[in-house]
C-alpha cells in the first residue's frame, strides 16, 4: 500500500458523455478520489470529448471509461500497480464485464458478447482472460483503457470516426511503437441496454461496429483477418438462399449447421452462467449480432475507403 500512496493523484479519467445519455460512472470514480481526478466531457462527438479531456489532464496517466461504466472499487489501485510493475508498457486495458444486478435482457446480451460464437476472438473485451503484455485492439477498448502521457502527446483520437476510434487509436499506437497490454485485474462493469426496448439500440451498436471496420482497417489488413468477412458472407448467403434452393436442396445445410452451432453455444452459455431462460433469448441475440454486423460491414465497405494506409 505504501508504494501506491506515493503514486496517488497520477491518474486522470476522461469520460465522454453524449447529450441525454446516462451518467452512472461518477459514484465509482468518487470512491477513488485519493488516486484520481476525472473530467466529464459533454458533447455529441465522443472522440472530440476525449481529446478535450486529454487537453485538461495534468497527470502522468490518463484513462478512459464510458459514462455508463461502473469501476471496481480497486480499479485505480490496480492501474497504479500495473504500471509500477510494468514500466515498459505504454497502454493497458481490461475487460468490460456485465454487472450481475442487471436485468435479464442486459445480462443475456453480455453473455452473447462474451461468447466465442457471438464475437469470435474479441471475447477478451467482455470477460476475464489471461494477462497479455502484447495485446491488440482485439483485447481492449476505450470502455476501459489507460495510457501514459507520452502516448497522447504523439497521437490523438480521430474525431471523424465513431464508433471505432479506439481501433484506429490502437493501430496508430502500434505504428508508433508503443507497447500495449491487457490486464484481467483492471475491470469495469458496463451497464448494458435494458429490456427489449433496448433491442434496437443493441442492433444499431453492432451494425455500427461492422460499418466502421472497413474504414479503420483497410483492405490490406482485412484480407488477413477472414473472420471479419464471415458475417457478411452469411448475410449474402441468406439473401441468396431462395435462388440457391431452386438449384439444389443441398444449399440448406449451411443454414442448418449454423442453427445447430447457435443452439449448442446458447445451451453452453446458459449453463455456464446458470441462466435457464437465457437459452431462449441467446439464439436470437447471436443471430442479430451476425446479421447486423454483416450488414454494417457491407454498408461500410460500399460507402468509403480506409482511414489507414495499407
Amino acid at each position: 500500500m505504501t508504494n501506491l500512496r506515493k503514486l496517488k493523484k497520477k491518474i486522470t479519467v476522461v469520460v465522454p458523455l453524449g447529450y441525454q445519455r446516462e451518467l452512472a460512472v461518477v459514484e465509482s470514480l468518487e470512491k477513488q478520489k485519493d488516486n484520481l481526478d476525472f473530467f466529464i466531457e459533454v458533447g455529441p462527438n465522443p472522440p472530440a470529448n476525449r481529446n478535450h479531456g486529454v487537453d485538461k489532464a495534468k497527470t502522468e496517466l490518463i484513462g478512459f471509461v464510458n459514462a455508463h461504466s461502473l469501476l471496481t472499487d480497486h480499479w485505480s489501485e490496480e492501474v497504479l500497480r500495473f504500471f509500477s510493475e510494468h514500466p515498459e508498457i505504454d497502454i493497458v486495458g481490461g475487460p468490460q464485464l456485465t454487472a450481475g444486478e442487471e436485468n435479464f435482457f442486459a445480462r443475456t446480451s453480455g453473455y452473447a458478447l462474451s461468447s466465442p460464437f457471438g464475437t469470435a476472438d474479441l471475447t477478451k473485451r467482455y470477460k476475464i482472460g489471461d494477462l497479455n503484455l502484447h495485446a491488440t485492439e482485439k483485447d481492449i477498448t476505450l470502455a476501459n483503457l489507460v495510457c501514459r502521457r507520452r502516448v497522447l502527446e504523439k497521437i490523438r483520437f480521430d474525431e471523424t470516426l465513431y464508433p471505432g476510434e479506439d481501433v484506429k487509436f490502437i493501430h496508430d499506437a502500434e505504428k508508433e511503437g508503443f507497447s500495449i497490454a491487457y490486464s484481467p485485474d483492471i475491470c469495469v462493469y458496463n451497464k448494458r441496454r435494458k429490456q427489449f426496448q433496448g433491442f434496437y439500440g443493441f442492433m444499431r451498436q453492432i451494425f455500427n461496429y461492422g460499418r466502421v471496420r472497413p474504414r479503420v482497417e483497410g483492405w490490406g489488413k482485412l484480407l488477413k483477418k477472414p473472420l471479419f468477412f464471415f458475417p457478411s458472407f452469411f448475410v449474402l448467403y441468406i439473401l441468396a438462399l431462395p435462388l440457391l434452393l431452386l438449384a439444389h436442396s443441398f444449399f440448406v445445410f449451411p443454414l442448418l449447421l449454423y442453427w445447430a452451432l447457435n443452439l449448442f453455444f446458447s445451451l453452453f452459455a446458459s449453463i455456464k452462467h446458470r441462466s435457464f431462460f437465457a437459452f431462449f433469448l441467446l439464439p436470437l441475440l447471436f443471430f442479430v449480432i451476425h446479421v447486423t454486423y454483416g450488414l454494417g460491414f457491407i454498408n461500410g465497405a460500399a460507402r468509403g475507403s480506409s482511414l489507414l494506409k495499407k
